[in-house]
């Protein structure tokens, strides 16, 4: 064969000469080269470019993440341009730590690898009975990742090595008593003040405008009053729901799943425990720990001389707020629920036994195990229906990934219908009228999702009635769509929006008016403030507002206190205006010795974030950070 390859070259040359330039010319280059394009770079770091394909994976990924772990979050809210943005954001935040990692020569060993897989909870959970991790879920927790257990590893070493290159800044940041007080004073603090507020609605209540006025503001904003620009479509969904229909269980393969599975299939074990905090975070010095460890020790005394004081001790002297007024209770609760050290704790323990002294990174704990809850063994029957169901999710799920490329080759190959593909998969063909660029208020499912009408406004769909590619629009569900017929924006007549055009001027007018009469009211209480007829005084911070709008607030807060009373104007826009005496300064009351220590502390928080932040910022100009996509332009990226 390989002889008659070599005699007949030319010839075989020839025939693919003849086969491949017809190609060429009837699909053209772009054809070809579409699937091995990732997209253009949209951000640099370090001399080297974020693909917006890598920016669309990434994205996904965390979308499908959140709502796993919330169902019940808006979609819009995860596909917005912000979300995007913040997507972009962090793999560049990933790339500039990375980079200062590895020329600083900072590495995680074997140990530290070890011991962070140990303490992690999502591995934790994959644990059975025996302690051994599950290697199926093990690999199938990497898969959804994209990575195998080895690069999953090496991610998590990656990530441990830049843990390195801001954790020093913020581990060791602190802030005195001193700091604390007079940061939280300033911010804290309260005001008396009297608010007169001049109320747009009010004036726009006597606002008659005449038939000119409202066809001049009519023309003067035409953008006001469009329609908005809008589809009729069809499309198709490929889900779990639809590939799962004809699957039929085989009763063995029940049987075989539930004898495998046993230690899964009867529940967790649960415990309650009520517990005494003495609240000192690792990140406290040294000496706070060991006070709050001594204070702990003292009560663990009382409590081993007097085990039925413990709640009345718990109440008194906990530091955990929430479970202080119930004794120190904690509930039920199973494996993975509390930090490692309290957990590990309360599983070796009997009912009825009260620990030493435990330490976590909350502080020092003394737990009494009240109860233990053994789950009952269910019989195969029992757990019968729950097994198949999901037994058929997880042949579902395979053979959803089977089926998803060819839904995606179809729908490109077949550009112009998704009859083919809906006959091909079995999937009903659906239509929606009036559809916007924006997902409409309350939908969900593909015409909720902003990648998917994006794309249906795209020149290709809109102008060649093309389908879109097939876009991922929830975990394990792809959607394509096509137009139908296409209705651009247009300014609707004054006939049809005359009302809408009236209600606009008057609340123009009115806020206007507002604005205009408060002025004239802070102008002559500036000349004579022993004229002021304003309401009430009443006394707001930042934590207590009283109603009052959020930028009067401010307002009040930022008057200089050495020149009161003083008098402030604040326009509210569309609600109008404000006028604001600042009557005096009411400092903040002495915080409780506890309180002030975890203020102390959360200051010195903030104070190592900001300098983290600092440091961040140097690093990339450091390594050249450029990002190629305005925040203004994702929704044109997506």
């Amino acid at each position: 064969m390989f002889d008659l390859i070599r005699k007949n070259n030319r010839t075989l040359m020839f025939l693919l000469f003849l086969l491949i330039v017809p190609s060429f010319v009837l699909f053209g280059v772009e054809g070809y080269t579409r699937m091995g394009d990732k997209g253009a770079s949209v951000a640099r770091v370090n001399g080297e470019d974020i693909l917006q394909s890598e920016w669309d994976a990434t994205h996904r990924r965390e979308v499908d993440q959140l709502r796993q772990s919330m169902p019940t979050v808006d979609p819009k809210v995860l596909d917005s341009a912000e979300a995007r943005y913040s997507t972009l954001e962090r793999i560049i935040r990933d790339r500039v730590i990375r980079a200062a990692a590895a020329d600083a020569h900072l590495t995680a060993g074997d140990q530290r690898l070890a011991s962070e897989l140990q303490q992690n909870q999502v591995i934790a959970s994959l644990r059975g009975p025996d302690g051994r991790i599950d290697m199926t879920r093990y690999r199938q927790l990497a898969a959804q990742q994209g990575l195998t257990p080895e690069g999953f590893e090496q991610q998590m070493r990656a990530d441990l090595s830049s843990r390195q290159v801001l954790g020093g800044l913020a581990n060791s940041a602190f802030a005195s008593a001193t700091q604390a007080k007079v940061a939280l004073g300033a911010f804290l603090e309260k005001r008396e003040v009297q608010v007169g507020r001049f109320d747009a609605a009010e004036f726009a209540a006597k606002v008659a405008p005449t038939d000119e006025e409202i066809d001049a503001f009519y023309k003067a904003n035409p953008t006001l009053f469009q329609a908005r620009e809008q589809v009729d479509i069809e499309y198709l969904v490929l889900d779990l729901d639809s590939v799962t229909k004809g699957i039929s269980i085989n009763a063995a393969d029940v049987k075989a799943y539930f004898e495998q599975n046993v230690a899964k299939t009867t529940g967790q074990e649960e415990r309650r425990a009520s517990h005494i905090l003495i609240a000192s975070p690792a990140s406290a010095p040294a000496a706070e720990r060991a006070a709050a460890k001594t204070k702990a020790q003292q009560l663990l005394a009382q409590v081993k001389k007097a085990p039925e004081t413990f709640a009345d001790l718990a109440r008194k002297n906990s530091q955990d707020k929430g479970s202080a007024v119930r004794g120190g209770d904690l509930d039920f609760f199973t494996r993975g629920a509390m930090v490692k050290p309290f957990e590990d704790a309360a599983f070796t323990m009997k009912k009825g036994d009260i620990s030493d002294v435990v330490e976590s990174d909350f502080g020092y704990h003394i737990i009494r195990l009240t109860d233990v809850k053994v789950p009952r063994q269910r019989t195969f029957e029992e757990m019968r229906p729950q097994l198949e169901a999901e037994l058929r999710k997880q042949q579902g799920q395979r053979k959803f990934a089977e089926t998803a490329d060819g839904f995606s080759n179809g729908v490109y190959e077949q550009a112009d219908n998704l009859k083919g593909v809906a006959e091909k998969y079995g999937l009903p063909v659906r239509t929606a009228t009036g559809v916007t660029r924006e997902p409409a208020q309350g939908a969900t499912g593909p015409l909720g999702n902003a990648r998917l009408l994006g794309s249906l406004f795209s020149a290709d769909s809109l102008e060649r009635k093309r389908n879109t590619e097939a876009v991922e629009t929830a975990p394990n569900q792809l959607a394509s769509a096509r137009v139908v017929k296409h209705q651009p924006a247009r300014t609707r007549p004054l006939s049809e929006v005359k009302d809408q055009v009236r209600e606009r001027l008057r609340a123009t007018r009115g806020a206007e008016l507002a604005k205009k009469a408060g002025s004239e009211q802070l102008a002559a209480l500036k000349a004579n403030p022993a004229a002021a007829t304003l309401p009430a005084a009443m006394v707001i911070s930042r934590e207590d507002v009283q109603k009052v709008p959020s930028q009067a607030i401010e307002a009040a807060m930022r008057a200089d206190p050495a020149k009161l009373p003083a008098f402030v104007g604040v326009d509210l826009g569309a609600q109008g205006y404000a006028v604001v005496r600042v009557n005096k300064v009411i400092p903040r009351e002495t915080p409780a010795a506890e309180m002030a220590l975890v203020e102390r502390q959360q200051v010195g928080q903030w104070w190592g974030a900001a300098e983290s932040l600092a440091y961040y910022n140097l690093l990339k100009q450091r390594y050249k950070v450029q990002i190629k996509v305005p925040a203004s332009a994702v929704d044109k990226a997506a």
